[in-house]
C-alpha cells in the first residue's frame, strides 16, 4: 500500500471565495486522492482485513422504499477481497470508522489533508479529526439525516447523488437535533416527499468532493454501481460551542421543562449551556457508546445478494 506523503495539493481547485463559504455553504471541490494509492479496492481489501471487529459496521438496507429500515452483519469470515464483491452485488453499505486510528498511514494523510484547510484559511482550527472509508452497493440509500460535527465527503469509485436541505426549522426542529445529541435516537430524521423540491442536488463522481454547512440535513443515493467514498469529520471551537448550545438547550427542556430560544454559537449563554452539557453527560444523562445492534447476516460473495442470515 502507498503511504506516501503527497507532492501536490490535495485539493487542487480552491479559489480565495472557498475561504469564506467554507462550513457556511455547499462547497463542492476536486481532490487528488486517488492518486495516493491508498483508496484502491485492493487496498481498502486490505483495511477489511485488518479493521479491528468494533470499527467495522456492516448494514443491509430497503432500496424498494423510502423507509429507514436497516439489519445489521458481519464479515463472518470473509477476507476484505470477497467482502467488495459481495457488496458489488447485494445491497449492503459497510463503514470502516476511525481508519486514523488502527492505521498510521491514513492517519498522516488526514492530517495533512487538515493542515493543507488550515494553511489556506487563517483562524481555521481543528481537533478530533476523524476518517472513514465508505464501500456501498449499487442503488444503495443513505436516509434522510444530519450529522453533528463538520463534515466532508469526498468520492473515490462510482457515482452518488448527494441531496442537501436548507437548514431551516421547515426541515429538521432543534428539538431533533437535541435528540441526536443525547442520543436518544441515531442521526435519521423526519422526511418528506415535498423536501425534495427544496433540495440542491450533486452529483458525486470520482475525484469530488463536498462539504455542507453544520447540521444540514440531507441524504444520498448511490447510482447503478458499487461507491467508495470517504467520509471526513472535524470539530472547530464553533462546532464545539453549538454542540454545547443544543445539547445544554435540550438538558433544560428535559430538567426544568423549558428550552433556550438562541442557539447560537457564541455568547455568554454557551458557558452555562456547556457545564449543563458536561453534568448530565457525567452523572446519568448521556448514553455510553453504541447501542448495541443484533446481527441479521453474515458476508457470502457466493450468495445471490452478497450474503447469508445468521440463524
Amino acid at each position: 500500500m502507498n503511504s506516501m506523503v503527497m507532492n501536490r495539493d490535495i485539493i487542487t481547485n480552491w479559489a480565495p471565495r472557498h475561504e469564506r463559504l467554507f462550513g457556511r455553504e455547499l462547497v463542492q471541490l476536486q481532490h487528488s486522492l486517488r492518486e495516493t494509492g491508498m483508496f484502491t479496492r485492493d487496498a481498502i481489501a486490505k483495511l477489511i482485513d485488518n479493521c479491528p471487529a468494533d470499527d467495522l459496521g456492516l448494514e443491509s438496507m430497503c432500496v424498494e422504499t423510502d423507509r429507514p429500515d436497516r439489519i445489521y452483519g458481519v464479515l463472518g469470515g470473509a477476507s476484505g477481497k470477497d467482502a467488495i464483491k459481495a457488496i458489488e452485488k447485494g445491497r449492503m453499505w459497510m463503514n470502516l470508522r476511525r481508519v486514523m486510528d488502527w492505521s498510521p498511514e491514513y492517519k498522516k494523510l488526514l492530517d495533512e489533508i487538515f493542515n493543507e484547510f488550515e494553511a489556506r484559511m487563517p483562524g481555521f482550527k481543528t481537533f478530533k479529526r476523524n476518517m472513514h472509508i465508505l464501500i456501498s452497493s449499487p442503488n444503495a440509500k443513505v436516509f434522510y439525516h444530519a450529522d453533528i460535527q463538520g463534515q466532508s465527503l469526498w468520492q473515490i469509485e462510482g457515482v452518488k447523488s448527494v441531496y442537501l436541505y436548507p437548514r431551516s426549522e421547515a426541515f429538521m426542529s432543534p428539538q431533533s437535533v437535541e435528540k441526536i445529541l443525547l442520543r436518544e435516537t441515531d442521526e435519521d430524521l423526519e422526511y418528506q416527499n415535498w423536501f425534495d423540491d427544496y433540495a440542491t442536488k450533486v452529483d458525486l463522481k470520482p475525484g469530488n468532493m463536498i462539504t455542507w454547512p453544520l447540521y444540514a440535513p440531507h441524504r444520498v443515493q448511490n447510482h447503478d454501481c458499487l461507491n467508495i467514498s470517504v467520509a471526513m469529520e472535524h470539530w472547530t471551537k464553533a462546532i464545539w460551542n453549538s454542540y454545547a448550545v443544543h445539547y445544554g438547550n435540550g438538558v433544560l427542556r428535559r430538567t426544568v421543562g423549558v428550552g433556550a430560544k438562541t442557539t447560537n454559537d457564541y455568547g455568554m449563554h454557551v458557558y452555562p449551556k456547556a457545564a449543563a452539557a458536561f453534568m448530565w453527560k457525567k452523572f446519568g444523562g448521556q448514553i455510553a457508546g453504541d447501542v448495541v445492534k443484533a446481527r441479521h447476516f453474515r458476508i457470502d460473495a457466493s450468495a445471490p445478494e452478497g450474503r447469508v442470515d445468521i440463524a
